[in-house]
Order: C-alpha cells, then structure tokens, then sequence
C-alpha cells in the first residue's frame, strides 16, 4: 500500500509541536512581562496635576512633615489630600506672584478646590485603610518610596496583589516603631533600638527580629487573617 504521508511529515509534525508549545510559553512570558510593566501598573509614572507640587523640596528642603497636608493619614481610612487652605498658609505670604501657583490662588479666590490627581489609586474593589497601617507601625515610605526625593510625585509601588500579600505574609521584614513611621530613611538598630525592644525571651539584632518585637507589642495579627480574603476584599 502506498504510503499516505511524505517522510518528511514526522519531521514537519514534531516541529509544528514544539513551535505550538514555544508559542504558548512565549506569549504567557509576554503576559506575565506586560502585566508587572508600568503599562497596567503605572509604576514609576508622573501624574500630570494642576501645580506640580515638589516633595523633594517641601519635605526634604523645608521639612514639612506628612500629615500636614495629609491630615486624616494617621485616624481615617484615606489620607486625606490637601486643601486649598492648607497650601495658602504660606503661599499667602511667600511667592504670592508666582505663576506656577496661579491655580492655588484661583481655586482660594473662587472657593473651589484644586483638582489634585491621586497617583496612588486602589480598585474600589480592595480596602486599604491607612490608619490601621500606621497603627501597626507600617511607614510611608514602605508604600509610597522616598517622597523627600521626588521633585514630581510618581507610583512608586505596584499595587499588585503580589505586592501586598509580601508584606501580610512577612510583616517583620517591614514593621517599624511606630514613632519613626513618618520618617523617610530606615531605622538603624542602634544600642537604643535595642534596649527598648528586646525582652529576656527575645533580642533585637536587625530588622526581622524588631519586625518579630512589634508583632507582639502592637499586636499583629499572625493567626492568617493577614492573606485572608476577607482582609482585603470586603
């Protein structure tokens, strides 16, 4: 009986095989690169706003200290972003002419508030309170990066589930006392860093052993109610 098939087929079959499968593991490599890029996670992306408002210059030169501006940051859910008055209590009296602060002065004049653009912005499907970070002795600068030197505020996290679930799952690699949460460099641990925080049954040496201190001082959770569905989605 004649045969059916060239030789060649097998040849043609196996690599019609292998480039399926090497298309597949492309494109989920491709998927996987697209889905962390700035381009669905807009890390790292300056937000156009209505006065570009430097940090580098009002925190890091002048030392404003966050909840100035973010008042409700340390009891409420949301930060809380400024209000007019809040920048016209200096800019009331110094660089009054200046024409880059021209919408603060409109929005004072008009009794309208300034349209500020939110650079770190949550899916209304995830619940983010700040207040009980703070609490537990999470600091800005975990989530929101070294903002004393930025001159243009960006995204400087993800946001990603992933993101967050590193820190629920390993919350000592990142807990600091709670009086150095607004503080934008690392906490050394320094002889009084370590006098105050370790016990008999537990000395601090570096960060995960303070992390594993403050877990219990502030009474973090560690029963996995921190990765629970729930947590976050409500």
């Amino acid at each position: 009986m004649a045969q059916l098939f060239h030789p060649r087929a097998n040849t043609i079959a196996r690599a019609s095989i292998a480039a399926v499968i090497l298309g597949l593991a492309t494109f989920c490599v491709a998927a996987c690169l697209v889905d962390r890029s700035s381009y669905v996670t807009n890390q790292g992306i300056v937000r156009d706003q209505p006065v570009p408002f430097s940090h580098a210059h009002h925190v890091r030169d002048l030392g404003i200290d966050c909840r100035f501006c973010h008042t409700s940051v340390a009891d409420s859910s949301f930060a809380g972003l400024p209000p007019t008055k809040t920048c016209m209590t200096c800019h009331s009296r110094i660089w009054t002419d200046a024409k880059v602060l021209q919408p603060i002065r409109q929005s004072w004049s008009d009794e309208k508030p300034i349209a500020w653009n939110r650079v770190h912005n949550l899916p209304d499907f995830v619940y983010f309170p700040h207040d009980i970070h703070i609490a537990k002795g999470v600091a800005c600068v975990t989530c929101h990066g070294q903002v004393d030197r930025m001159p243009l505020m960006v995204q400087f996290s993800s946001l990603q589930m992933r993101w967050c679930l590193d820190c629920h799952s390993h919350p000592e690699k990142f807990i600091r006392p709670r009086d150095t949460v607004f503080q934008m460099n690392e906490v050394p641990i320094d002889a009084a860093i370590k006098a105050r925080y370790s016990t008999p049954g537990h000395a601090v040496t570096d960060q995960v052993s303070l992390g594993e201190a403050l877990i219990a001082l502030y009474h973090v959770p560690t029963d996995g109610r921190l990765t629970n569905c729930y947590t976050c989605h409500r």
